[in-house]
């Protein structure tokens, strides 16, 4: 079981909590409203109406066992940016910090944030990549280069093996893993002579751009 604390229960905040909580995890949810604590109570293995800017109240908590420390303010750029000051001060291995624009993360990062979140612009891109790709299944952004997706094979793939399609050196692009529907299994690593199905899944790692030339393959 780990153990995180969330910081702050907007909608974002209170949903990251519920689930981390539904999935198993000792959870401690934090928040100045007394009615969004109450909200959450059901769902959290602590709830405590706290001003999180206090930093003695802060440092009590003994967050520094936590595994990762999620901070979910409001609008107010201030509190989140002392928020993470006393986490990092706390010594806090894992800081995660909603950011309201790229000025705001890049302070939360200088105060000690180890990632930041930007909820909108995130599922703007998941959204948006869903409509104009919708071969690709499940898209994970890992830089602004690079992306980690779930393709639906193109009809030029079935029936081929990976080492016929030679994807690393025609498009620069990894199958890391093979999804198998019928029947249904899991291929971590699929060796060279893997041959694709229609009702597979690959899980490829590669340039945004390269990945999308495979999309375009009919």
């Amino acid at each position: 079981m780990k153990k995180f604390a969330v910081i702050g229960l907007g909608n974002f905040g209170f949903h990251v909590a519920k689930t981390l909580y539904e999935d198993k995890n000792e959870v401690i949810a934090i928040d100045i409203d007394k009615s969004r604590v109450q909200a959450i109570d059901t769902y959290a293995s602590e709830a405590i109406v706290m001003d999180a800017t206090d930093k003695d109240a802060l440092s009590a908590l003994g967050l520094e066992t936590m595994d990762a420390v999620l901070v979910s303010t409001g609008t107010k750029i201030s509190i989140s940016v002392l928020i993470c000051l006393f986490l990092n001060e706390m010594k806090i291995k894992k800081i995660l910090a909603k950011a309201l624009d790229e000025d705001h993360a890049k302070i939360l990062r200088k105060v000690g944030a180890t990632e930041i979140i930007h909820p909108e612009r995130d599922m703007a891109v998941r959204v948006a990549r869903g409509l104009s790709t919708p071969n690709i299944l499940d898209f994970i952004p890992l830089s602004e280069d690079f992306d980690l997706v779930q393709v639906g094979p193109p009809r030029e793939f079935i029936g081929k093996s990976l080492k016929d399609l030679n994807l690393r050196a025609q498009y620069n692009v990894h199958v890391i893993a093979v999804k198998e529907l019928v029947p249904e299994n899991f291929v971590l690593a699929p060796p060279a002579g893997f041959v694709i199905k229609d009702s597979d899944i690959l899980i490829m790692l590669g340039k945004s751009e390269n990945l999308k030339k495979i999309k375009a393959i009919k």
